[in-house]
């Protein structure tokens, strides 16, 4: 298995190329499609140098380079409407659209990514966790992140692991191999062993949503913006595949009404939590279209089609990635290039 240094250093060449052959132009007409609906987490400046232990950077970009996409998608012809617009303009001709798309609720999007987003006169579509925003839900993967930061040693018997963790490198090491394993089991495993890792480092996994996610009532402030849609992010960010029927239909239906209570408007997109194959599948899909929301995204890579219409509820999206923050990558993804072989093989990728 390819190592997470690895796979950057493929997907770097993979955005070279692409830029060196003019693939994004010439290639742009067949594989973009009607649209895209990008995905973001964290905006915020850089908070680590270059070969630091940051495992999550991917999660984050800056606020300079939400600029340069926001310029780059009006540049190449993209019309960026709000998500609540996306089921008719996929049944339309004409011009590609944009669909910005922030999962978590994380409060650095309206410290550092409203403001370019407003000077853009740019909609964009936040999905809000039930748990983060009441302030007792569980960020895990930030939990492992900043336990191994702290630990001279990761140990996880759970999976059978004992890893060292004495600088930057084995840190990283740690992280990606205690990531795998962790994600691999079930969901109580991994969130069982991110707690008692944090206890091991002295830190308060409780307090971290409260730290890193807005609140209630900033969410409802924030709902008075008419370019901000407010959406549902299930109530506490299971990989819902592994869990019960019962879990899931809390999660997603009885979700809806609580988010909604929660935000002061009945929330009608969702996002899957995750949102891999792993994460998210049919059965997922058909509780979202019964619970009445309009659309659903998942993860799974590609640009939107004219068929994607008839599989609201399983739509594909492009995360703009924090480890590929460069002009050769932006222009790849927006041309749909890298996902041409994908979406031929899969379809609609909906499966």
């Amino acid at each position: 298995m390819l190592s997470a240094q690895a796979r950057h250093r493929l997907f770097h060449a993979g955005f070279a190329t692409i830029a060196a052959t003019g693939a994004d132009r010439w290639l742009a007409p067949a594989a973009r499609g009607r649209g895209v609906i990008l995905t973001f987490h964290h905006v915020r400046p850089d908070e680590a140098p270059p070969g630091a232990f940051a495992p999550n950077r991917l999660l984050a970009i800056t606020p300079s380079f939400l600029d340069r996409t926001l310029t780059a998608l009006r540049a190449r012809g993209f019309a960026i409407i709000p998500l609540s617009d996306l089921p008719r303009r996929l049944a339309e001709t004409g011009d590609p659209f944009a669909v910005l798309t922030f999962d978590d609720g994380y409060r650095d999007n309206l410290e550092h990514a409203a403001p370019t987003l407003r000077r853009h006169g740019a909609p964009w579509t936040l999905y809000v966790t039930h748990d983060y925003a009441t302030g007792t839900g569980r960020l895990w993967w930030i939990e492992l992140e900043r336990a191994i930061r702290i630990l001279d040693r990761v140990r996880l018997p759970e999976v059978g692991l004992d890893l060292p963790a004495g600088n930057d490198a084995q840190k990283s090491a740690a992280f990606a191999e205690a990531y795998r394993a962790l994600r691999a089991g079930p969901e109580e495993i991994l969130r069982a062993a991110t707690l008692r890792l944090c206890g091991e480092a002295g830190i308060d996994a409780g307090r971290i949503a409260g730290e890193l996610c807005l609140s209630a009532g900033e969410l409802r402030e924030l709902a008075r913006d008419e370019a901000v849609t407010l959406a549902a992010h299930t109530l506490s960010h299971p990989m819902l595949a592994k869990h019960d029927d019962d879990a899931v239909r809390r999660e997603i239906v009885d979700g809806k009404a609580r988010l909604g209570e929660l935000l002061g408007r009945v929330p009608e997109h969702l996002s899957y939590p995750v949102g891999d194959p792993g994460s998210a599948g049919m059965r997922e899909f058909a509780l979202a279209r019964e619970a009445g929301y309009r659309t659903a995204v998942t993860t799974r890579p590609g640009h939107l089609f004219a068929g994607h219409a008839a599989h609201l509820h399983a739509l594909p999206r492009v995360s703009v990635n924090g480890c590929f923050q460069t002009d050769a990558a932006l222009r790849a993804l927006l041309s749909g290039v890298p996902f041409l072989a994908w979406n031929r093989g899969r379809r609609l990728n909906v499966g």
